[in-house]
């Protein structure tokens, strides 16, 4: 019996490469930093540029009232670090990025996930359903109006150097806002590329000055104290 043989002229043919296993608990770092650099510029844009006007508008409050300005900016401090550890530390970290439904993330996901939507009338879910409204509600409301105080703030500082330029205040602002509006439409991803290097900027230049602010009146330490934040309410 004969057996056809294979051609050694026969052409070679490419296998593609098996692929290479990953163990199961491994992680991938690369795209880690570019995530995160994301994320500081979409997500705590909204925090970090808080001081541009809430530390003012605190201090300007509570001296109208009758306070110092030394303890009116030490309570005002004190507040809003206390503020940023509770929220931000406890609320954001802990709480709400580990309450997703499918990756989102937010109170309508939350909503999503306790099924509030198919609740009875009168019950307690019912009652979440309303309580999870008026929260989206407040949080589209802090969408629309900070970001017109953010630049707005930013840009009042342009009279200080140059107060020739104080009647063109309200118009940079409006110039700048209509663009930032114009380039939503290209997702959340490209925004965070454009904007995540210049919060990093930001939150270092706030640092920095932050150091040498506590190293010309180190008695601002105080304001670690939380007991300095409730005197201050």
């Amino acid at each position: 019996m004969s057996q056809a043989l294979p051609s050694a002229a026969a052409p070679a043919v490419d296998l593609p490469a098996a692929p290479v296993a990953r163990k199961p608990g491994a992680v991938r770092h690369g795209p880690g930093a570019a995530l995160m650099l994301g994320a500081l510029g979409v997500v705590y844009g909204d925090i970090g540029t808080s001081p541009l006007y809430a530390f003012k508008e605190a201090v300007k409050a509570a001296t109208a009232g009758g306070a110092s300005v030394p303890a009116a900016a030490t309570g005002a401090v004190s507040l809003i670090l206390w503020s940023l550890i509770l929220i931000v530390s406890l609320k954001y970290a802990v709480l709400i990025l580990r309450a997703d439904n499918r990756g989102e993330g937010g109170i309508v996901a939350m909503l999503a996930l306790l099924g509030a939507r198919q609740a009875r009338p009168g019950t307690g879910k019912a009652l979440l359903l309303v309580v999870g409204l008026v929260g989206a509600a407040l949080l589209y409301g802090d969408g629309a109006i900070t970001p017109a105080i953010s630049v707005l703030s930013a840009i009042e500082g342009v009279k200080v150097d140059a107060p020739a330029l104080g009647p063109y205040v309200v118009p940079i602002t409006l110039v700048i806002l209509v663009g930032l509006f114009l380039v939503q439409h290209k997702g959340v991803a490209a925004i965070g590329r454009v904007f995540g290097p210049v919060m990093l900027v930001w939150f270092l230049v706030l640092g920095l000055l932050g150091i040498a602010g506590i190293i010309a009146k180190p008695e601002i330490l105080a304001a670690a104290n939380p007991l300095r934040a409730v005197d201050f309410l």
